[in-house]
């Protein structure tokens, strides 16, 4: 005599106050509500010292500290900015010396990560371990034997010295990630391309690359990053108004006996708005790149 499988019974469906049958997976309103005022507490959270910022840039200095944001709009900050101050050049040098950390990051990072990821060499265990190892030593811990290796290669007060700099603390991260998004793409493209009669770095530049946007745009938005807002550095490696970055001009605002609020709000816009532009350039990419760079890696 055989007996009947037994049978799950299907769940049922959640009851909400009113007694209306609920729908599995929907939120009660209570729980609706709770979650849209945690994302309105924490956007608020986000945007406050962004908008406290610009609503600073545009009074007199005489309300520099006050509340009143818009008591005598003005834009008298950002003209005496750029007429009475180096800011112009301090941007240019910060504009040519992260272009050039973002152009060799990705040529760097790209070149090396498809290296570790393709080909087996001598050293490849070594040179990643090596990749991994130098994320975690903190910039105080670097910044003396650095500024002693460009002290005897006479890269002081050069961009090359901090753009070298600013490679050390990128090409690492970048390619070690740049590897694991390489091992996402099947070798099979790899071996047509060599079927085709390809050398390995024409499969890399016309095969491959097209492929890697995304770990490019991460790449390069990581890079940019880095020597746009560095301190630590710039500051140590820099000196004289003419040669200072964004970041080592902003200190000559602030000095033991007060502080220019008007030219640092200024200038901390002003500052935002080419980070922002590279952000929205390569925010199509970023998680895509960032997500499938970890994934191998």
């Amino acid at each position: 005599m055989t007996t009947a499988p037994a049978t799950t019974a299907p769940a049922t469906p959640a009851r909400s106050s009113t007694g209306r049958v609920r729908p599995r997976g929907e939120r009660s309103p209570i729980a609706s509500v709770g979650l849209h005022l945690t994302l309105i507490v924490a956007s608020v959270i986000a945007v406050f010292p962004v908008l406290w910022v610009v609503l600073t840039s545009l009074k007199p200095a005489a309300y520099a500290t006050t509340t009143d944001f818009f008591k005598e709009t003005t834009f008298v900050n950002y003209t005496n900015l750029i007429q009475n101050t180096k800011f112009l050049t301090w941007f240019g040098n910060s504009l040519l010396i992260a272009g050039l950390t973002t152009l060799l990051g990705v040529i760097v990072s790209a070149s090396t990560g498809y290296a570790v990821s393709r080909f087996r060499f001598p050293g490849k265990r070594g040179l990643m371990w090596t990749l991994l190892i130098t994320q975690m030593f903190p910039v105080a811990v670097l910044i003396v034997p650095i500024y002693n290796i460009m002290a005897g290669m006479g890269l002081l007060n050069q961009p090359a010295g901090l753009v070298i700099t600013y490679l050390t603390i990128s090409v690492p991260f970048c390619a070690w990630m740049m590897k694991g998004f390489f091992d996402t793409i099947p070798r099979e493209i790899d071996e047509s391309g060599q079927v085709d009669g390809l050398t390995p770095f024409g499969t890399f530049w016309r095969l491959i690359l097209p492929l890697a946007k995304p770990g490019l745009a991460v790449t390069a938005f990581y890079s940019f990053i880095t020597a746009w807002g560095e301190v630590a550095y710039a500051s140590a490696f820099m000196v004289g108004e003419d040669n200072l970055t964004l970041a080592g001009g902003l200190q000559l605002f602030v000095n033991r006996y007060g502080a220019q609020w008007g030219a640092m709000t200024a200038a901390s816009v002003l500052i935002a708005i080419p980070a922002a532009l590279v952000f929205l350039f390569a925010q199509r990419h970023l998680v895509t790149g960032m997500s499938a760079g970890a994934v191998k890696g």
